[in-house]
């Protein structure tokens, strides 16, 4: 039993069963994977015509059914007799006795091995043992078949994978840090051609109801990137609605006729500097969801891609997909985060005006109904004075607000001013001593130059976040601003000598991922330092001058 071909095996097993017993018919059934219907059935004894009328195999719902349900040995002296035949279809010859046996495998029946006719009388106990014995030689090769081509199939699927993350890694290692969605798929879609040796390739991105060429590599004029072409009826949007790959045997007229500008048609030169050029439209899938199509184009007279470039295609497209659902992601996150920040910062101004200005307007509703009854004209002064101390200081309050929103000496005077303005406030409200130092170069009619007002507008949000945390976390004595300008650079350096926190422990927390995109989106860097001896923040951004006028 060392031979693995299961037909094999299981034919030879038949020839033994129909020997040792003297049946003139003898059958083996085995059931596929589901436990549902027939995978294998090998019989003796009866020829191709007669077989071919029979028609259908055995369901399994008579006697070889009691075989699958109740599996133990079965002998008749008339199977026709028992309760649970069901008689014998058109065209199949009359059978008398029976002896069938379950083949088993861990406890579960998967099949049966059964024999008719025995040519001297019934079939006997030693028949019984002999068939059994063999119904367990089917079993075990059975078994260790299965078990062979799951390790096949396993080594197979090992290597594809080995294969797939090869691929994979040398686009990683290509795309990098990317977030940017057009360099992104621009990085995949050379790397791809280059790998598989396309004439050319394009990256068609799902918008809506049509598909956008986003990324080229090769001879393909860039003009067609931007270009709609619709998906209905077409052979991209049948890769696109099964998943399937689709040869396209001239990509040109599949362009020409789909596309959302008929009067600028897409010309053969256009896309290979060929007449009519061959295409594979690989889908890119993304958790279940089309994103768009891969397409290679081959030169005239170039074979379809081999089983191996197909299944390198495959990755990649898988690739794109994801590298398009992960930029996407990211910008959604972005945008998220924009928008928790800013109504978080709706929320900190609304509880600033609840804690403070409303407080002291209805305290000022209070004072002012107490002295309408005042028994003397004394006390109603001291009320009234009272009263307008304290509605000035919500004005005092409500301009320290204002001015956090939008500073208007940011807007006049540029950000040295708003920040001398911003720490002057800072210190006064918290008792924390702040110190500002700037160095603009060695110029001193370098301090009147403004920079351009997102570049200020960062200095200043970050500074104020920053100080905004020493005084709510760090338990500081004081901190100090630095901000230094030299060679198209300014750095912008906030320090403390608080307790310090673990800063990646906190990447998120205490403002940094607000600080941190603000700084990259102005195309800066940002740094966070914190120790038990204090904390600094440091931004290195670019600075351009504003153009005067």
């Amino acid at each position: 039993m060392s031979e693995l071909d299961p037909e094999v095996v299981l034919r030879q097993v038949v020839e033994a069963a129909r020997e040792a017993t003297g049946a003139r018919y003898a059958a083996l059934g085995i059931l596929d994977e589901e436990r549902v219907e027939l995978e294998r059935f090998i019989t003796l004894g009866i020829d191709e015509r007669t077989r071919a009328r029979i028609g259908d195999l055995p369901r399994g719902r008579g006697v070889l059914g009691v075989l699958i349900s109740d599996p133990k040995p079965l002998r008749l002296s008339r199977v026709g007799d028992h309760p649970k035949s069901y008689g014998f279809p058109t065209g199949h010859p009359p059978m008398g006795n029976f002896l069938g046996v379950p083949i088993s495998i861990r406890g579960r029946a998967w099949g049966n091995l059964y024999l008719t006719e025995k040519t001297e009388g019934d079939f006997t106990e030693g028949d019984e043992e002999a068939v059994v014995i063999l119904a367990g030689w089917a079993a075990t090769a059975l078994d260790n078949a299965r078990l062979h081509q799951k390790v096949e199939a396993r080594n197979e699927e090992l290597e594809r994978a080995m294969l797939t993350s090869r691929m994979t890694a040398e686009i990683a290692r290509s795309v990098g840090g990317e977030t940017e969605l057009d360099r992104i798929l621009e990085l995949i879609v050379k790397r791809g051609r280059a790998l598989v040796d396309a004439h050319s390739m394009l990256i068609f991105l799902v918008e809506g109801e049509e598909l956008v060429i986003a990324a080229t590599a090769g001879p393909v004029d860039a003009s067609l990137r931007g270009r709609r072409f619709a998906t209905n009826g077409t052979a991209m949007g049948e890769a696109l609605r099964t998943g399937r790959v689709v040869w396209v045997e001239d990509l040109v007229a599949e362009l020409a006729e789909t596309a959302s500008q008929p009067d600028a048609p897409v010309a053969p030169t256009q896309i290979a500097q060929v007449r009519a050029p061959k295409s594979l439209q690989i889908p890119m899938i993304f958790r279940g969801r089309p994103v768009g199509i891969l397409s290679t184009v081959s030169a005239d007279g170039d074979a379809a891609p081999g089983p191996d470039a197909l299944d390198q295609l495959k990755t990649f497209a898988a690739t794109a997909a994801t590298a398009v659902a992960t930029a996407r992601s990211v910008a959604a996150q972005s945008l998220r985060r924009s928008l928790e920040a800013a109504e978080h910062e709706r929320t900190r101004w609304a509880q600033e005006l609840h804690d403070e200005t409303l407080q002291d307007l209805a305290s000022v509703n209070v004072l002012l109904s107490t002295t309408r009854r005042a028994p003397d004209a004394h006390r109603r002064g001291q009320a009234i004075d009272a009263a307008m101390a304290q509605v000035t200081e919500s004005i005092r309050n409500l301009r320290s607000l204002i001015s956090d929103l939008r500073p208007a000496a940011l807007d006049e005077l540029g950000v040295l001013p708003a920040m001398e303005a911003l720490v002057e406030r800072m210190g006064a409200t918290s008792g924390l001593p702040v110190a500002l130092d700037v160095n603009r170069g060695a110029g001193a009619d370098q301090l009147e130059i403004r920079v351009e007002p997102a570049v200020e507008l960062t200095i200043y949000r970050l500074t104020q976040e920053a100080l905004t945390n020493v005084v709510k976390h760090a338990d500081a004595d004081q901190a100090r601003v630095r901000i230094i300008e030299a060679n198209g650079w300014i750095e912008v350096t906030v320090s403390d000598d608080g307790q310090g926190f673990d800063s990646t422990a906190h990447s998120e927390g205490f403002g940094l991922l607000g600080m941190r995109e603000r700084v990259e989106l102005a195309g800066g860097s940002f740094e966070v330092h914190s120790d038990p001896a204090g904390t600094t923040v440091c931004a290195r951004l670019p600075a351009p001058h504003r153009v005067p006028g």
